[in-house]
Parts: C-alpha cells; sequence; structure tokens
C-alpha cells in the first residue's frame, strides 16, 4: 500500500482512545496464577472432549481416504460422501496442531494429519491442470465443472505446511509450496496487489458472472470483487508457510498480504470491509463480528512471523477490531458475541455462531495478555465469553459444539454438528491459543 498513507492511518489509531468505557471505567484487578490455571485445565478438558473427541477417529475414512465430513446432531453418520477442501484440510490442520501439544497421542494425530495430507495431494488437488478442487461430490467428480477459489487454495497450503511442521515429511511441504506456486501464478494480481478469488478449472481468474447465472462464488462473493474473507486466509496461510519455508518471495507476498488486511481491509473505527473492487475500493456491506476478533489475532501472528511482533500500528489496529466488536457486537446480558450488524449501528443478526464464540476467546485473551496491565475489561469479557461457551454453545447431551444458538443460548434442535463448513478448526485452534496464554500467564503474571 502507499507508505505515506499506511503511516497516517496508523497516526491516526494512536490519537484515538481505543474503547475510552474499557480503559476508565474498568481499573486492572490482579488475576492469580491458580486462576489462569483453573481456567486453562477446563478449556484443555473441552479441547480433549468436545472437540478432538467427536472428530477422530471417527471422520478418519480408511476406505476413500480423508475425512468424513456429515455427522448429525448425534455424531449419526449422514450418508453424504462429498468432500470439500476447505473441510478437508481443517481436519488435516488440527490433528496436526493437535498431535503438537498432545505428547500421549503425538504419534496418533499425527497419523490423522498425514492421512489428510495424502487425500490433499491424492485426490483434491487436480492433476490435470493444478490447484486444489473445491469440492468433489459424492460420486467423485468436481462442482461447478472444476471451478476453484484462492480461499479453498489457501486451506490447502495452511494445512500442508501445518503438517510439515509437525511431521516433517517432505511431501506435505512439496504439496504446500506446489499449491503456493500454482495459486501465485494464477490469482496473484500484480498491478493493485492481493490475489483474484474464483477461477476456472484451467487457472483464469474468473472477473465476470459466468453464463450459467450464478451470481456468487463458493464463499459468497460477487465475481470480480476481492473479499475480505479470503485475505485475511492467505495471510494466515502464508504465515505458516514463511514458518516452515523462509524465503524471499513468500516473505514479500506475506508482507504484502499483512500491509492489505492491516492498512485496506482494517477501517477506522475498528471494523473489516468486507467486498473490494480489484484496485481495493470498499464495496459497502454489513459488520462481521466474528471476521473482526479473528483478525486481530491473525495480525498479531502475522507481525511476530514478519519478526515485529512489537509493531504498534499492529497492535492498535488489533485492539480496535476487538474494541469495536465489544463495544456494537457484544451481548452484556448473556455474553457471547453476535453474529453480524451495520458498521459502527445496529445488531441486524443476533444467533451466536461457533466459530465466532471461538474467536472471540481467543482474541479476548490476547488482547488481555497485551493489554490486562490497563485495564481489566478483556478479561472480564473472556471469563463471561468461557462462561457462555460452556453453558450454552456445547451440547450437554450428544457432546461437541452447537453450531448456532439464540441471543440467549437456546439450541435449535436438529442441526447438524459437522459438514463442509462446521468443523472442528475454529474452536480447537482457539482451546490451543488459549491454553498456551493462560499456561503462560500462569507462570508470568501481568505486571501493572
Amino acid at each position: 500500500m502507499n507508505n505515506l498513507f499506511a503511516t497516517l492511518f496508523c497516526l491516526t489509531l494512536l490519537t484515538l482512545s481505543a474503547s475510552p468505557t474499557l480503559a476508565q471505567d474498568r481499573p486492572m484487578a490482579t488475576i492469580s496464577k491458580s486462576e489462569y490455571s483453573r481456567i486453562a485445565d477446563h478449556v484443555e478438558q473441552n479441547l480433549d472432549k468436545q472437540v478432538l473427541a467427536k472428530w477422530f477417529p471417527a471422520a478418519v475414512d480408511t476406505t476413500r481416504g480423508g475425512f468424513h465430513q456429515n455427522f448429525g446432531e448425534r455424531w449419526d453418520r449422514i450418508p453424504n460422501n462429498d468432500r470439500a477442501i476447505v473441510y478437508q484440510s481443517r481436519l488435516t490442520w488440527i490433528a496436526a496442531a493437535a498431535a503438537e501439544r498432545n505428547p500421549h497421542h503425538s504419534i496418533e494425530y499425527k497419523n490423522y494429519s498425514l492421512h489428510g495430507e495424502q487425500f490433499l495431494s491424492k485426490t483434491m488437488w487436480d492433476g490435470q491442470f493444478g490447484g486444489f478442487y473445491w469440492a468433489l461430490g459424492d460420486d467423485g467428480k468436481p462442482e461447478r465443472a472444476g471451478e476453484k477459489h484462492t480461499y479453498g487454495i489457501s486451506f490447502g497450503i495452511y494445512a500442508s505446511a501445518e503438517c510439515y511442521a509437525i511431521t516433517k515429511d517432505k511431501s506435505a511441504l512439496e504439496l504446500a509450496l506446489r499449491a503456493y506456486k500454482w495459486l501465485d501464478e494464477h490469482a496473484h494480481d500484480s498491478k493493485n496487489g492481493g490475489y483474484f478469488e474464483a477461477l476456472t478449472r484451467e487457472g483464469k481468474p474468473i472477473l465476470t458472472q459466468p453464463s450459467e447465472g450464478i451470481p456468487a462464488d463458493f464463499i459468497g462473493t460477487k465475481y470480480g470483487l476481492k473479499s475480505m474473507n479470503t485475505h485475511i486466509h492467505l495471510l494466515e496461510a502464508f504465515t505458516t508457510l514463511y514458518q516452515v519455508h523462509h524465503t524471499a518471495d513468500i516473505k514479500q507476498r506475506l508482507r504484502e498480504l499483512f500491509e492489505i488486511v492491516r492498512d485496506k481491509v482494517a477501517v477506522e473505527p475498528g471494523y473489516l470491509n468486507l467486498f473490494f473492487t480489484p484496485d481495493w475500493k470498499p464495496v459497502p456491506d454489513h459488520d462481521s463480528f466474528g471476521h473482526d476478533i479473528e483478525t486481530a489475532f491473525l495480525l498479531a501472528e502475522a507481525a511476530e512471523t514478519l519478526g515485529i511482533p512489537e509493531d504498534e500500528c499492529t497492535w492498535k489496529t488489533a485492539r480496535s477490531l476487538v474494541d469495536h466488536a465489544l463495544k456494537y457486537g457484544w451481548d452484556q446480558t448473556h455474553g457471547g458475541f453476535y453474529d453480524a450488524g451495520e458498521p459502527s449501528a445496529a445488531v441486524t443478526t443476533t444467533d451466536k455462531v461457533w466459530w465466532t464464540q471461538a474467536e472471540g476467546l481467543n482474541a479476548l485473551l490476547l488482547i488481555h495478555s497485551r493489554f490486562g496491565h490497563e485495564t481489566s475489561a478483556y478479561w472480564n469479557a473472556f471469563v463471561k465469553q468461557w462462561e457462555f461457551i460452556q453453558k450454552h454453545q456445547v451440547d450437554p447431551a450428544n457432546g461437541g459444539w452447537y453450531a448456532t444458538v439464540a441471543a440467549d443460548g437456546t439450541s435449535f434442535p436438529g442441526k447438524v454438528k459437522s459438514d463442509r463448513w462446521t468443523e472442528a478448526y475454529h474452536q480447537g485452534r482457539a482451546l490451543l491459543n488459549v491454553s498456551k496464554t493462560l499456561r503462560h500467564l500462569a507462570a508470568h503474571p501481568l505486571k501493572h
């Protein structure tokens, strides 16, 4: 982006009071080591019993390969054998991440991740034209004539890089690099930066509505536009790839994405625009609170990987995203984050979605660990968020997390526990990160 604009944007953020009510109304209170440790214990129990044990080994398909996607409310297998790149990649990723943190079951989870990586390489990868298919139907044929999407390919990179990081299997790194190079060759926008999103099977960007009249691509973006959603997950994928493969070209692309997300996608006073023209002019739409708070974490993670973990502008942006979501999307009565609203205005969708609650938990603790010496507001919200998840998001009868509950926590009967969009990645990653951060805070309490 233009360096002058980036500097002015950061200076503006630095002059704003990120959250006057948070900072002024709630002085910091001492949190005991035992309190951090107590919650960490509960978080780890939830991760083991309500997340990992529900998908593994039940989802492992030893016949067709990859992972079964479709499970009902009681974790009964639904007879639909489709395969989607996002789901297959996310289970491959969470298996690798679980192996790293669970020494007693490390070999087991490494094998699950390698099982997923082999399916990504042998079945989800297009052997003729390259790139990952978006999805294969129950009959094994690619959807929409093999149309591909940068969002899906980003998760293939993310999963393969993480699999390599934990297993050191060279074929996983080779797959991650193959996918990165294919994507960079076919989808990178050399003029405006960032990446085109929908692609033909051959890898040509689809910039106008296809002749069959489908108005939006696989993730709901109008053909020809760029999206926040794709670019924050490219940031995530390239962060992990650069962690395992330090080359100048990957670092350059990671830095490019980092600056796009921080300085173009994120805007004052602390939310993300959802859609953009190819030259990064915003296309007005709603505010997704879950993506706002998730991006706070992804920016901090990328900054650390780029070697600038103390970058003040990045932390101000990350904090503003969390503060804005707390101001406009947080349920003061019950706890939990609403789904969506108008930017800096009324909430429009009050349902509470599992992945938003997970990302909220992770982001609140992240910002507490950074700014908790100033205010207890983030910790208080974190505790209330965790209480909401335990009381309402977890299914007490069948186990696992409900995909969606009402604002007051009431569950909707009959909803599936797993499909191509509902899996273990968001809550798994959040619980892994929260556990690690809580253990660190227990050993190194904040000074204030």
